[in-house]
């Protein structure tokens, strides 16, 4: 009897956390497809329509508007954007109907304070250039459709139609190729909102530096140079930087930061994972795969790795001097090995979540958002922060450039 009720009391337990948990983990938001603009050419690689995930703001926070789009990487030729073609990077034929959201998109005043009764927008990826893209001709061979420039503006238009003309406060963020996305477009996003209203930028993982490999080559440099080629993105690059350098260099933050009007915030890890496995150590740059296991897990790599990552801290702290001082100017720059966190709630906001000059992210965000508070912190060399959730991957999920 004794048993069964000490049972019955830990199932008790048990089912009560994991309502906790699911409770933390987030809600689901439906997909919208922008099928009115198709026919102005703001279409995915495939040709389809593109999307977005919609959670309407309430209360207080019915005219404040967070735009935040998701990252995926670049395709830069034909023959690699035919590899994204038909799947959720290339088309939203193929994405979920459905996605979770938490952390900075979250509706719970606990766990997102400052832009929980916001509307959140999400914005799926499906062209292959950080919304860079216009090319007119589609090849029927391929039926591939450069065009994402064109879906932003689309994206924008639908959104000041469903309310954001009436926004009081807007953010243009994203994560990874979303947060350049960010970065690059910054100050178009200020121009295409009302004058009155209070727009700042936040760029989550987006901060891609132009750094040698282990081989000594620039491989990214010309992996972004191609995407530009491909997409036929110098037009929409910012013109301040594209007077000054080729186009190329112009998808590089170091070389456009400076000269962004809007107020922005850089929330980064100085070991970026995605850029220790795709800048650093690219698998073309270390064809033995010396470094599979040190990309995999950071407590793997070696003395000599370790001292190699630290190098690259350093070049990507020089790199964030492109940002320049303004009092304007935000930036959370973390010592851990991870890639995006706004969007978990695990790293936006938790007991356990990544902490400098013992501030959350989603405070710091807040802080400066409202200007409350500066907040500009650049965190010591790993692994010095136990606050820090370094990620471990999967194989499966190691995608390179």
């Amino acid at each position: 009897m004794g048993d069964a009720r000490r049972s019955g009391q830990w199932m008790f337990v048990l089912v009560n956390l994991l309502v906790l948990l699911l409770g933390a983990q987030g809600y689901d938001v439906g997909i919208t497809y922008l099928t009115e603009a198709v026919p102005k050419g703001a279409v995915c690689l495939d040709g389809s329509p593109p999307a977005y995930h919609f959670s309407e703001g309430f209360g207080a926070g019915i005219d404040n508007w967070l735009v935040f789009f998701e990252g995926g990487g670049w395709c830069n030729n034909v023959a690699d954007c035919l590899s994204r073609r038909d799947t959720r990077l290339g088309s939203s034929k193929y994405m979920k109907k459905v996605l979770s959201f938490s952390g900075i998109f979250s509706n719970k005043q606990k766990f997102n304070p400052d832009f929980y009764n916001w509307n959140k927008i999400k914005v799926r990826y499906c062209d292959g250039s950080s919304y860079t893209g216009d090319v007119e001709a589609v090849d029927p061979a391929t039926n591939l459709h450069f065009r994402g420039a064109r879906i932003f503006q689309a994206i924008i238009d639908n959104l000041l139609a469903r309310g954001m003309k009436n926004a009081k406060n807007a953010i243009l963020a994203g994560c990874s190729a979303g947060g350049l996305t960010t970065i690059l477009h910054c100050d178009r996003f200020r121009a295409l909102l009302p004058r009155g209203t209070k727009v700042k930028c936040f760029a989550d993982a987006g901060y891609f530096i132009n750094a040698k490999d282990v081989s000594g080559t620039l491989h990214i440099e010309e992996f972004y140079s191609q995407v530009v080629a491909t997409h036929n993105s110098a037009k929409n690059l910012p013109t301040s930087c594209t007077s000054r350098l080729k186009p190329g260099l112009c998808f590089f933050p170091q070389n456009v930061a400076s000269q962004i009007q809007t107020p922005i915030f850089l929330l980064n890890a100085a070991y970026d994972s995605w850029q220790i496995k795709n800048i650093l150590a690219p698998g073309v740059a270390d064809p033995h795969g010396a470094w599979g296991s040190c990309k995999l897990n950071i407590k793997k790599c070696s003395t000599d790795q370790l001292k190699v990552m630290h190098e690259f801290r350093m070049e990507f702290l020089k790199a964030l001097g492109g940002v320049g001082s303004s009092v304007s100017r935000g930036m959370f720059i973390d010592g851990c090995y991870a890639h995006c966190q706004a969007g978990t709630q695990e790293t936006w906001l938790r007991d356990d979540s990544p902490k400098l000059a013992n501030t959350t992210i989603a405070k710091a965000v807040g802080d400066w958002y409202y200007d409350r508070k500066p907040f500009e912190k650049i965190d010591c060399p790993y692994p010095c922060n136990p606050t820090c959730h370094n990620r471990n991957f999967d194989t499966d999920a190691l995608s390179e450039v």
